[in-house]
């Protein structure tokens, strides 16, 4: 699979496809999106909000949200905020997600099956690594879209005036539903 990605690359160069998105760094919404990794929001999401390539900052990961305020996630809002110009922040969750219900002891025990030893485990685990809060999902994805709202908000580095809000967006219609406060 991955030649023929290179084949079609080199192919997408040479016709010069590239040129219709062609941008700047810089968002032109001054915006980021925090959301899943989910394959069903790769052209869903941005069709339903509407946005183009250059008008955002789209940060993706398992689930979309931020369980520790010194993950990568977080590191790059911020890096949107001070180098790029963004002062919004939406952190989007989506209907039937992976993540919501994931079992971490289920991950690790498909790590064994695929040849990850216990010493490596182990080793992970003495490094101080919980891995079955780290590989764990949530529960309730509205639940998990609050407490990432919240980690950002209320992140130590995160300069005052910038707006962060939470959202679902129904992974079959695109419909954007802000969340309702608790």
């Amino acid at each position: 699979m991955i030649e023929e990605i290179l084949k079609f690359n080199r192919e997408f160069v040479d016709r010069r496809g590239y040129e219709p998105y062609a941008t700047s760094k810089y968002p032109d919404k001054r915006i980021a999106i925090v959301t899943c990794m989910d394959t069903r929001l790769i052209e869903l999401l941005p069709a339903a909000l509407g946005i183009r390539n250059g008008d955002v900052k789209i940060i993706k990961n398992a689930g979309g949200t931020i369980t520790n305020p010194f993950d990568s996630a977080m590191r790059s809002i911020l890096i949107s905020i001070y180098e790029l110009g963004v002062d919004e922040i939406m952190v989007v969750g989506h209907t039937g997600c992976g993540v919501q219900g994931m079992d971490a002891k289920d991950i690790l025990e498909k790590m064994r099956e695929r040849g990850i030893s216990e010493e490596k485990i182990s080793l992970m685990k003495h490094c101080g690594i919980d891995l079955e809060g780290w590989l764990h999902g949530f529960d309730d994805t509205h639940d998990a879209v609050r407490e990432t709202v919240d980690l950002i908000a209320n992140h130590p580095l995160m300069p005052q005036g910038v707006a962060v809000g939470g959202f679902i967006i129904d992974s079959l219609t695109g419909l954007l539903s802000p969340l309702k406060p608790v």
